[in-house]
């Protein structure tokens, strides 16, 4: 029996987070991953692991939730709290094979990121991999993207740290609610109704809102002197983009924070080119090497779907759910000139973003009235139709940059040397770079499909010579170093 009590406790997913849910399919796995390299000196065990996480779920709000979807797929799922978790379910161990390299961590992650994670439960998983010849231990976090995007995660790790900076915002969030049992089917289809129809008046200023930003969208794209490509219709066909299967590779690689502020501040004057720009010229970089390692060449320019958060500079730190849209811009793959690349790349990211600041959430906000049945179904039939064979990728690859923690990261004792994150792929999609900073640095972390992208290390090693070529004082062709 659902009582009054658990009636307030349970939340309603939003259609942006239910839609992580939908898409998911037997070769798309849609969590994300969280890494952290602790210190030797730390001393972390699975023991100690297990007991430092279960103490501090009063600060991890998203891992005490269990999804439950709704009788008919009548509306999306809810959640609610779990009563208690089962470290079994949880938290596995592995020992890093090989000789314990930096490779030999990569492929067990690679391995970890293949297998989607247990509906049945709250969906995050931690594995400890020992056996690191560093004598460091790694944590992996897998946590789905439904409960959260890289900003609440970034929120969540300083939610839980034991040292805090001024630069460092905390939630200070603590979940006491006691558990709850799971919804009687019957409560579940009436409050499925009754949230529909309250939702139903809110669609007509939608319709508004939405034929408004096309508008706007329209003269932007009118006016701009930047072609802004267009999902699917400007990506062109490489190797790595179709059809997934369900495993997954996985590389690092690390470059200077500074270096690259160094490549923004040389070129802010002629181009005004962001970090992130910098971040996506490195990309580029990076694929256009790799692609004339393969002999792939590709006529028009590779393309990015960029995450771009909506949550306001001054807001409150957030530790679930998703609030973000996604940016179309160029990888200027196709130019030679490094500098003209960067160039390319900042002038149409800037006319990126002003489509996707007139767009706002229109499009997310659609996703409430996303029927959740017939989306999971189409999810379903397109992956086991191989449908993403049949067209161009929605673009080339997903890159993402979060800024992460500015100093060490220190939690329950455990000093953090390193810390990585990379999202999920999607369909036809079959590369992910995500990149987090840490201190004085920037991690980049790839996730790729094996069975499209077989060599995603090579892919790794090209990051460095890809930020060389874009130094001040350096000029030259990037198939020169290739």
């Amino acid at each position: 029996m659902t009582t009054p009590n658990d009636r307030r406790r349970i939340v309603r997913m939003t259609g942006v987070d239910a839609g992580f849910l939908y898409m998911e399919t037997p070769t798309t796995h849609m969590h994300t991953l969280k890494i952290a390299i602790v210190e030797a000196s730390s001393g972390m065990t699975y023991d100690r692991l297990v007991a430092g996480t279960l103490a501090r779920l009063d600060r991890l709000p998203p891992m005490r939730r269990r999804i439950v979807p709704i009788p008919g797929a009548l509306n999306h799922p809810v959640m609610i709290t779990q009563r208690k978790i089962d470290p079994t379910r949880h938290f596995f161990h592995h020992q890093v094979g090989g000789g314990g390299s930096m490779a030999d961590l990569e492929q067990l992650i690679g391995e970890i990121a293949s297998v989607p994670l247990d509906r049945s439960v709250p969906l995050w998983e931690i594995h400890l991999c020992e056996g690191l010849a560093t004598g460091e231990t790694a944590v992996v976090c897998k946590l789905h993207h439904a409960l959260a995007d890289g900003i609440a995660a970034n929120a969540l790790l300083a939610n839980v740290m034991d040292l805090s900076s001024s630069e460092i915002r905390r939630a200070v969030f603590t979940d006491t609610e006691e558990g709850q049992d799971l919804p009687d089917r019957g409560f579940l289809m009436r409050g499925a109704v009754r949230d529909a129809a309250r939702q139903a008046p809110s669609l007509l200023g939608l319709v508004r809102r939405t034929v408004a930003a096309l508008f706007g969208v329209v003269k932007l794209r009118r006016s701009s002197t930047s072609k802004v490509p267009m999902p699917i219709k400007d990506a062109p066909r490489v190797s790595f983009n179709g059809p997934l299967t369900a495993r997954r590779s996985f590389a690092t690689v690390s470059l200077p924070l500074a270096s690259l502020k160094d490549v923004r501040s040389a070129h802010a004057a002629d181009c005004e080119a962001t970090l992130n720009d910098v971040v996506l010229a490195v990309i580029s970089g990076a694929l256009r090497r790799w692609l004339e390692h393969q002999g792939e060449h590709p006529r028009a320019s590779l393309t990015a779907g960029v995450p771009v958060g909506l949550d306001p500079r001054d807001s409150d730190p957030r530790l679930f759910g998703n609030n973000v849209s996604n940016m179309f811009t160029t990888l200027a793959t196709d130019i030679d000139d490094p500098v003209e690349r960067l160039r390319t790349i900042a002038e149409t990211t800037r006319a990126a973003k002003a489509i996707s600041a007139q767009l706002g959430s229109s499009f997310g906000d659609w996703s409430q009235f996303a029927m959740p049945g017939p989306f999971a179904a189409f999810m379903r039939a397109y992956t086991r139709l191989r449908g993403a064979r049949l067209h161009p990728a929605p673009f080339s690859v997903i890159a993402s940059n979060v800024p992460g923690p500015r100093e060490r990261v220190k939690v329950g004792g455990a000093m953090f040397s390193d810390v990585f994150s990379v999202g999920p792929l999607i369909e036809g999609v079959g590369l992910n770079v995500t990149v987090w900073s840490y201190i004085d640095r920037m991690n980049f972390s790839l996730l790729a499909c094996p069975d499209l992208l077989p060599d995603v290390y090579v892919l790794a090693g090209f990051f460095p010579a890809a930020l060389a070529e874009l130094m001040p004082g350096e000029h030259h062709d990037s198939r020169e170093s290739a």
